[in-house]
């Protein structure tokens, strides 16, 4: 099979060239480290992508830039996918306010060109979205909630395994982010239930692993373990430190990727987070990674938290394991952390 792979030198993307590129598959790489303009040279990903090309797989690099519509076209009808996994983006809902244009350009546009490019040259062929939970917006802020010492939860019993697919998208605050993701998130539902093409919307929560380069806009675990092994100060915006997200393991996410591409169901979206065996919250990972590392975070609090940034928010996992029951959740918040922890340690060991 060939399978094409935007972003494929960030989290997710590198760990599906990785994950299929082991499976033996032909991979057509598309990236034109855009995470370094974003976000300096902390977000710089040419690292991970000499790692790609030394491992052996049968991988190709194009380095095209997704807004540039002409390019794209030219690019599916060169390669002619047999599968499509779209992680390019934009990543920050901070950022978003300062590049307006380069959002929207990335994460709509961006979507657009891939969509009518697989469209025109394969038809037929799964096109895999990585969408966010951030479509929501702050609606799931509207949510009862209870504090606990070191969380908030919700307080109706009925949301204990968290938000599902049928929280709302519109009138509801998303940042610019947000909005741009949703808008690509809606655009690749209309080509699946439009035209009946194989497209998915995988609504991430906290996608993470050891190959993220976590920044302080973006990759919030990556960077807290980054922060606690330099010395470096870390701020908490808002919300007690108590906020909640879940955490995903990338290669979970990629194996969801893989579930749809063997049986594709037009038009589908699916939340995809770490769901409630591995949320946590701010304090709670600042005790977890402390006790692992061995190293105290040095952080400060701000009372002004981030716009548009959850409260609590966890994925209910449960119309993906009903649709594709061999897939779960495999890899622990605790591993989680154990592999970031060491992927770091190794990085300033060796000066990267």
């Amino acid at each position: 099979m060939k399978i094409l792979v935007t972003g494929s030198s960030g989290l997710i993307g590198s760990e599906a060239v990785r994950f299929f590129g082991k499976q033996g598959h032909q991979i057509i790489g598309v990236d034109n480290n855009l995470r370094k303009y974003f976000f300096g040279e902390g977000g710089d990903t040419t690292w991970n992508l000499k790692l790609l090309m030394s491992e052996g797989y049968n991988f190709t690099h194009e380095n095209t830039d997704i807004r540039n519509r002409q390019d794209v076209l030219d690019l599916y009808k060169k390669h002619k996918p047999d599968a499509t996994i779209h992680c390019a983006a934009q990543p920050s809902h901070d950022l978003a306010a300062k590049i307006p244009f380069d959002d929207f350009d990335t994460n709509t546009v961006g979507t657009m060109n891939l969509l009518e490019a697989s469209r025109q040259h394969t038809f037929d062929s799964p096109f895999v979205y990585m969408s966010t939970n951030k479509v929501y917006g702050d609606s799931p802020n509207e949510l009862e909630l209870v504090e606990l010492e070191k969380r908030w939860d919700y307080a109706d019993p009925k949301l204990y395994e968290g938000i599902d697919e049928t929280c709302r998208i519109d009138r509801t605050k998303h940042s610019l982010f947000g909005a741009s993701k949703a808008a690509a998130d809606i655009i690749t539902q209309e080509y699946g239930l439009y035209f009946n093409m194989p497209t998915v919307c995988f609504r991430g929560g906290c996608l993470t692993g050891p190959s993220h380069s976590g920044v302080e806009l973006h990759g919030f675990l990556s960077y807290l373990v980054k922060c606690a092994i330099s010395g470096k100060p870390y701020t908490i915006f808002g919300y007690k430190g108590k906020q909640v997200r879940d955490q995903i393991h990338s290669e979970d996410v990629v194996k969801a990727f893989e579930c749809f591409i063997k049986t594709p169901k037009p038009g589908q979206v699916y939340n995809l987070g770490g769901g409630r065996g591995n949320s946590g919250s701010m304090l709670e990972s600042i005790d977890m990674i402390e006790e692992l590392c061995g190293a105290k975070l040095n952080y400060s609090y701000s009372d002004q938290n981030r716009i548009g940034d959850h409260i609590c928010y966890i994925s209910d996992l449960s119309k993906m394991k009903h649709d594709y029951p061999e897939w779960d959740i495999r890899i622990s918040l605790k591993e989680i952390m154990e592999q970031i922890i060491a992927a770091e340690q190794k990085a300033v060991n060796v000066g990267i």
